[in-house]
């Protein structure tokens, strides 16, 4: 699975978010400094953030973006399906819940449908705040 540019910024938005959250609400201009990312780019993402309901938006000269959530309640499996559409590793109609005619016999579906549990399984399991905290640790 190849995550893209927008998942990835995705996710260093929402870290920088989580690492400030103490600040409220923060501009575009200001995360986008921080990251390196265009203002543009991150304007995209943004939006898509927000109208997955991860992101809180506030309007005027205090105004900006925080989580929706506490960091400890916020998944990398949030953050990529919102970005990416889907964990799914191939385009399977089987995976998606369609119709396949080859389902029955198809000998790499087991394949997928368990490589798909465990990106799911381990995307699940990473929060913001244990990346926040894993960073600590290397830190220090």
């Amino acid at each position: 699975m190849l995550i893209s540019t927008k998942g990835r910024y995705a996710l260093r938005l929402m870290l920088d978010l989580a690492e400030h959250r103490a600040e409220g609400y923060l501009s575009i201009k200001e995360i986008a400094a921080r990251q390196e990312i265009s203002p543009k780019y991150l304007e995209a993402i943004v939006a898509m953030l927000t109208r997955a309901g991860l992101l809180l938006s506030q309007r005027g000269k205090d105004g900006g973006y925080c989580l929706s959530r506490d960091p400890s309640e916020i998944t990398a499996a949030d953050i990529l399906r919102c970005t990416e559409g889907s964990l799914r590793p191939v385009a399977c109609a089987s995976l998606s819940g369609g119709d396949c005619g080859r389902a029955a016999i198809c000998k790499t579906l087991p394949l997928w449908r368990t490589l798909e549990e465990k990106l799911e399984e381990t995307l699940s399991g990473v929060t913001l705040q244990s990346l926040l905290q894993e960073t600590e640790i290397k830190e220090s």
